[in-house]
């Protein structure tokens, strides 16, 4: 009976948002709900025909994928995964199954990352989670917070996300700003934002919110510089992926209380060490990528991996990212 793993599985949600019964019914199912490192997943995955991933959560190197000899198919959510070697994949006959985001179990999804997002940026700047913290420990207020109304959103990014928290901030009665590489005046006009340059956007913002996606454009794109320009009292939240900022100059611009404080959801290095520095920076918020994590969108991302597994174990793969995958190895005679 062929083995699939479901990987990361941290909330032990993936059997109870989806329906696995079909793909239990002809293979053996098990759900790993803690982050397994390159060495413990080289040893624990062997015998596995199938992986099922979430996201970035686990990264598949050329290292990982030549230790794994009974590997032939990994599923992924997305149209491809920045940390899994395609081209290790395909050496190693392993096909790679990415999501349809053009199905319909995808439009109840979209709205995840920005609600979240809103509720972070609100948490930070009125320091609920340090309030939560002494309230626990049977204290009692000793922070103040900062009000939105009147106050100017930097918004990093004008894309999906970042035209859904132009929308939110407006009700709140917010000014909007904006800057990337390929905004232009126009496509800011449309949703009554302010193009700004990028200097100009941290300069002007009381709130900086990030919303690019990760690239070799984007890597490092938040650095000592751009934290300088920010004000003693702004905020910077990050709900994108950790590498877009400079982590050593975000976590120098905090202690030294450069800026008001963070709310951070996404880290260099997930899940976030134990010992890392900004978990014990008392002006920071964080949380441990939850962006996307509702029920509704991981029914819809397990959902489409059962379906990716299914097609699989019939003999008809689907949305293969590597069909040279498919082809059988060429006798090297």
């Amino acid at each position: 009976m062929p083995q699939v793993a479901i990987l990361d599985d941290y909330a032990g949600a993936a059997l109870e948002v989806a329906d696995w019964s079909t793909v239990q019914a002809s293979a053996q199912v098990t759900v790993f709900d803690r982050h397994l490192s390159e060495e413990e997943a080289a040893e624990v995955l062997r015998p596995f025909d199938v992986v099922c991933t979430m996201r970035e959560r686990m990264a598949f190197p050329r290292t990982l994928f030549q230790r794994l000899p009974n590997l032939k198919l990994i599923t992924i959510v997305g149209r491809s995964l920045p940390n899994l070697d395609l081209a290790a994949a395909s050496d190693c006959g392993v096909l790679v199954a990415h999501s349809n985001f053009a199905s319909p179990r995808f439009r109840t999804v979209s709205d995840a990352t920005p609600e979240f997002t809103w509720g972070l940026l609100i948490a930070t700047v009125r320091n609920l989670a340090e309030e939560h913290r002494r309230m626990r420990e049977g204290g009692w207020q000793t922070t103040t917070g900062m009000t939105l109304s009147g106050k100017t959103l930097g918004l990093l990014g004008l894309g999906r996300i970042g035209r859904r928290m132009a929308e939110y901030a407006q009700v709140f009665g917010m000014e909007v700003i904006a800057w990337s590489q390929n905004l232009t005046e126009e496509a800011a006009a449309e949703v009554g934002v302010r193009r700004v340059e990028k200097a100009e956007l941290f300069e002007e913002s009381d709130v900086v919110s990030i919303h690019v996606v990760l690239s070799e454009r984007t890597r490092g794109l938040v650095t000592e510089r751009e934290l300088a320009l920010m004000k003693p009292r702004a905020y910077l939240i990050n709900t994108s992926r950790g590498p877009i900022v400079d982590e050593a100059a975000l976590i120098a611009a905090l202690s030294d209380g450069r800026i008001a404080g963070a709310g951070l959801d996404v880290f260099d290095t997930e899940p976030l060490p134990h010992d890392h520095p900004l978990r014990a920076l008392p002006n920071v918020t964080l949380s441990p990528h939850l962006g996307y994590v509702t029920t509704e969108t991981l029914s819809a991302f397990y959902s489409d991996t059962v379906e990716a597994v299914l097609a699989w174990l019939d003999g008809a793969p689907v949305r293969i990212a590597n069909p040279e995958a498919l082809a059988p190895p060429t006798d090297p005679s």
